[in-house]
């Protein structure tokens, strides 16, 4: 097959494309540069898409000796992840944008300009897995590698993406492996810190990126019965179960430690309350993605629900109405936020993705 290799200048996308050059594919590796600062450099594990990936990207294609291009899609990045991202924390909502990222960018964009050009597949350093059924149905499951699996924000992909995509990582047992084998492979990227938080805030602080792209909006911090509590700089900055950086100057009466419990950007409003106020049994998604033709819709289907890229999945039922997910958990979940990405497992098989929109106790 004629595959394009996604390498971004890490270690996981240079032993990724490897593997598939190993297994007798014809690859090409894109480097595809988002950053419309791709003149500064990293700092550690902070930020991404710089001159420095770019250069450690070529690298890699030279000593694998496939051809190599850099696609520039900053714009495309800017306007449907970072502006999306802004736009949901304006609108008080809690937004992913790795989900985005994915969905836009590395399976949309990617796959869209990997077709034109006669390629039959998009392989990346994502650890995740994909098992075919004897019917030929093409199924995504977690990683073997639980503490790096990324199938979460792969969810958002849909059955024909999955269907075009390689994730040769998917069976490796560690990162520490991945590291190994870039190290035997004389790949020099095999010590290279992973990036983490949002690559686009590449100082970590979100909560200052948020200030200086929306601005400061001054309002009141209430409880629950509506009494004032403090002052924040903009209800965008916040999200559900927070717990510090609230600035309330004074405990709740019974001396309990409080959490932001809605957030409300029409008023601009933050509203706190006690821990118990967070756990919901009832999970509401739109914007359905599916990716099990075979699990029947409009009956409740045992599963479990994440809400978060490694939080603990919780185990429940699943009903599937055209756009719409309802999840009934069997125990309640904590902290969940309209806006976060709402991904429903069997196992390690992904059924389906949908946007969170609503929650209840």
């Amino acid at each position: 097959m004629r595959v394009l290799a996604a390498l971004s200048g890490g270690v996981d996308s240079a032993v990724a494309a490897a593997r598939a050059v190993d297994a007798g594919h014809d690859v090409v590796g894109v480097h595809m540069a988002l950053s419309r600062n791709r003149d500064e450099f990293r700092s550690g594990s902070r930020g991404c898409c710089s001159i420095e990936d770019s250069n450690d990207a070529r690298r890699a294609a030279d000593k694998l000796g496939i051809p190599y291009y850099v696609w520039d899609l900053s714009d495309e990045f800017h306007d449907l992840v970072v502006q999306d991202f802004l736009d949901e924390y304006a609108a008080g909502r809690t937004p992913n944008p790795c989900v985005r990222c994915n969905e836009h960018i590395k399976f949309d964009t990617l796959l869209e300009r990997a077709e034109v050009l006669g390629f039959d597949a998009v392989a990346t350093g994502h650890y995740a897995r994909i098992e075919i059924r004897d019917d030929g149905t093409r199924e995504l499951h977690r990683a073997r590698d639980a503490a790096k699996d990324q199938s979460y924000v792969l969810a958002v992909m849909g059955p024909e993406k999955v269907a075009r995509s390689m994730f040769p990582l998917g069976d490796m047992a560690s990162k520490a492996e991945v590291r190994a084998e870039a190290a035997a492979r004389g790949l020099g990227v095999s010590n290279k810190p992973d990036s983490y938080d949002i690559c686009f805030v590449a100082d970590g602080d979100t909560k200052g990126f948020l200030q200086r792209s929306l601005g400061e909006r001054p309002g009141d911090i209430v409880d629950q019965d509506g009494a004032v509590v403090g002052s924040h700089e903009g209800a965008y900055a916040f999200t559900v179960g927070q717990r510090k950086g609230l600035g309330i100057g004074r405990p709740a009466a019974d001396g309990a430690p409080r959490y932001v419990t809605g957030v409300d950007t029409s008023r601009n409003v933050v509203t706190v309350g006690p821990e118990t106020l967070l756990s919901v049994t009832t999970l509401v998604g739109e914007e359905t993605v599916w990716l099990a033709p075979d699990v029947p819709a409009a009956m409740p289907v045992a599963c479990e629900a994440q809400v978060r890229a490694h939080g603990a999945p919780t185990a429940g039922t699943v009903v599937r109405d055209g756009d719409r997910l309802t999840v009934t958990l069997d125990e309640p979940m904590r902290g969940v936020a309209a806006g976060q990405s709402l991904v429903i497992y069997q196992g390690t098989r992904v059924l389906g993705q949908a946007t969170l929109a609503s929650r209840k106790a």
